[in-house]
């Protein structure tokens, strides 16, 4: 990145010139991370982040003015974007629609960050076919500040997942839990994958009843952690991988080996300025060519549920 001056640093991209707008401004509190290391932060994750977001409508979580002041989603695509940040026309209900951004580059990704956008929330499905997600996510939030718990009820859900033959990736969210993710074909609507996804928790929570729930009223939990499948839903949306989140200290999403979960003891072990040792290595690499058919899975969970 080259200065031009204290209100504008300049790089190139893809091919593309972007004018980065007040670089010096601190948007996670007075020391904290400023909009350069932002753009820093998503030039250096992009190879990894780049695939899981890529050909998806976004949800942009803005800050202009710092996560001290109040921030804002935009899903509809900003009408000063250049001509090559990609829009996508997504229908939000029987009459209405709108066009949202898709990440397709690394440009495209740095001028998000120049935009503010803290946080990008893709869909679970891609705009060449949005009705069919090729993902299944489970949120594992724990009840107060407990990881551990998030730790055992990811390791609940995948052991479920593994029996129905389904591939399983796990990530700190950055915020209190983890994200279990499910590639899968996009063989199937919204409203079966998320019967999958529901067979999935109820057998979970049926396992261990004492440390999880399906309950979604929070005073029907008794303390047990929800194993929440309501991402699983047409036009809803999940962190990405590596995204930086809105929090203290910048901390930012990071995708892990199973093998480390144990090590783990908080949802925001890595931040902006600590992520960068993780990046030679890709926990989620080739993650697309473990999807499997979520309507044999479905028949899987027939006759798990038959056999409970």
């Amino acid at each position: 990145m080259a200065a031009t001056g204290s209100a504008t640093e300049t790089l190139r991209a893809g091919g593309h010139r972007l004018s980065i707008g007040h670089p010096d401004k601190e948007l996670f509190g007075r020391g904290g991370p400023t909009k350069r290391d932002l753009v820093r932060h998503y030039r250096a994750v992009a190879p990894l982040m780049l695939p899981h977001i890529r050909g998806r409508p976004l949800a942009l979580e803005r800050f202009p003015d710092g996560i001290e002041a109040e921030g804002f989603y935009q899903k509809r695509r900003p009408q000063h974007a250049p001509p090559w940040v990609r829009g996508v026309r997504v229908r939000r209900g029987d009459s209405d629609s709108t066009t949202m951004v898709v990440c397709d580059d690394l440009a495209t990704l740095l001028w998000l960050a120049d935009q503010a956008v803290v946080t990008p929330h893709p869909w679970l499905s891609r705009a060449d076919d949005l009705r069919r997600p090729d993902r299944l996510i489970f949120d594992l939030d724990p009840p107060g500040d407990d990881f551990p718990a998030a730790r055992r009820a990811a390791y609940d859900v995948r052991e479920v997942l593994a029996e129905l033959e389904l591939a399983c990736y796990v990530m700190t969210t950055g915020s209190r839990g983890v994200h279990v993710v499910v590639p899968i074909r996009p063989e199937l609507d919204f409203d079966d994958v998320k019967e999958l996804a529901r067979g999935v928790a109820d057998t979970a929570a049926a396992r261990h009843p004492d440390r999880l729930t399906t309950r979604v009223r929070r005073n029907q939990r008794g303390g047990r952690l929800f194993v929440d499948i309501l991402r699983n839903a047409y036009a809803q949306l999940a962190v990405a991988p590596y995204a930086v989140r809105p929090r203290p200290g910048a901390p930012v999403a990071t995708p892990l080996e199973w093998a480390e979960l144990d090590g783990i003891s908080s949802a925001r072990a890595w931040t902006l300025r600590t992520i960068g040792d993780r990046l030679d290595a890709d926990p989620w690499h080739g993650m697309a060519r473990h999807a499997r058919s979520p309507r044999r899975a479905l028949d899987r969970m027939a006759r798990l549920a038959r056999g409970r």
